[in-house]
């Protein structure tokens, strides 16, 4: 295995992502400000607790996952579209890389990226309201999981998209409303019965709720249903990325 030939993709993308350090953390921290003074302080002043989590706390689950999806999908399919858009792609496929090895260093360099910003999130929280984290080691793991999962994704859609436009079309109109539809600020259980069982095909919802199951003990989807809905869609991906390689789709073509 050529851990070395990994090695080098993942510093390259990594020293990508220190260029831009300073303005990819002050954004979150910036973001994550604005959700708390606007949900905080016009939703939870009227709405103090959900299932018995105080509301201010109840959100930090939901924030992380919005950006960690946008994240993790950015930089994955970022990362993979340039070399194709200069060429360089075929340097890479030609080099003594195995299939895994690439994905290996452009996924685990996504990865990485997604959850430094996800856990700045988590830190800046700390400065609006007070956060305990139940199953902290539970926490981290799943985090890592769905980072993974949708830097998989995103390495799918990277390879699929034709230009830069088209790299913002899932990411923008299918994924981002998913997630607010999927009850990263509020709780199913609020809805309607026929809206909640309609939100339930919503695959967001269970890896919003996993997450958010290892903060409080509690959530609207059971913990087991939820990593197992994660582990199916990175399952998925996996296999989507396996007949990339295989066919040589769009890659080289």
């Amino acid at each position: 295995m050529n851990l070395r030939g990994a090695w080098a993709i993942y510093k390259f993308e990594m020293h990508r992502f220190r260029r831009t350090l300073w303005t990819g953390l002050a954004v979150p921290v910036i973001t994550t400000s604005l959700y708390f003074i606007v949900f905080g302080s016009a939703i939870g002043s009227r709405m103090t607790e959900i299932g018995g989590v105080p509301y201010g706390a109840f959100i930090v689950p939901g924030l992380m996952m919005l950006s960690l999806f946008t994240e993790s999908i950015f930089n994955a399919s970022f990362g993979i579209h340039m070399p194709r858009f200069t060429g360089t792609i075929y340097e890479i496929l030609s080099a003594p890389l195995s299939a895994f090895e690439t994905v290996l260093g452009y996924v685990g360099a996504a990865a990485t990226k997604a959850m430094t910003v996800a856990l700045v999130i988590f830190i800046t929280a700390h400065l609006f309201v007070p956060l305990t984290v139940l199953h902290p080691f539970l926490a981290f793991a799943y985090l890592a999981l769905v980072a993974l999962t949708f830097c998989m994704f995103g390495f799918i859609i990277g390879i699929w998209a034709k230009g830069f436009e088209q790299l913002q079309v899932i990411p923008l109109l299918v994924v981002t409303p998913l997630t607010f539809l999927g009850g990263a600020f509020y709780s199913i259980d609020m809805l309607p019965p026929a809206w909640r069982q309609i939100t339930l095909f919503n695959p967001v919802v269970y890896l919003i709720n996993g997450f958010r199951w290892t903060f409080f003990g509690t959530a609207d989807v059971a913990f087991g249903t939820a990593l197992a809905a994660t582990v199916g869609f990175a399952g998925v991906c996996l296999l989507g990325i396996w007949w990339i390689f295989r066919t040589g789709y769009r890659l080289k073509a």
